[in-house]
C-alpha cells in the first residue's frame, strides 16, 4: 500500500483562497437576501469533480477510490448516485 500523501500547503491555501473568494462573491451579489443550502450547494461543487477525478484516476475501481478519499465504500456509492456518477 502506499504511504498517504498529503496536499501541498500551497495547494490548500489556494483551494481554501478560492473558496472564500467565490463564498463572499455570491453572498454580496445576494445583497441584503439570505442565502439558503450555501454549504450543500458547495459541498456539491467541490465534492462532484473530487469524485469524477478519483473515480477516472483509479479506473472506476470503487474500492481504490474509497481508500483514496478516506470514506468507506458505501459511503463512495452513495455520494456516486448523489451527483449522478453512477
Amino acid at each position: 500500500m502506499n504511504k498517504p500523501t498529503k496536499i501541498s500547503d500551497s495547494q490548500a491555501t489556494a483551494l481554501s483562497e478560492t473558496v472564500t473568494e467565490i463564498t463572499r462573491s455570491h453572498l454580496n451579489s445576494l445583497g441584503d437576501e439570505d442565502a439558503t443550502n450555501l454549504y450543500r450547494q458547495i459541498i456539491d461543487q467541490v465534492e462532484k469533480p473530487l469524485l469524477e477525478v478519483m473515480m477516472e484516476r483509479t479506473h472506476g475501481n470503487q474500492s481504490r477510490a474509497a481508500i483514496c478519499l478516506g470514506i468507506n465504500r458505501a459511503t463512495l456509492r452513495s455520494k456516486l448516485k448523489r451527483h449522478g456518477l453512477m
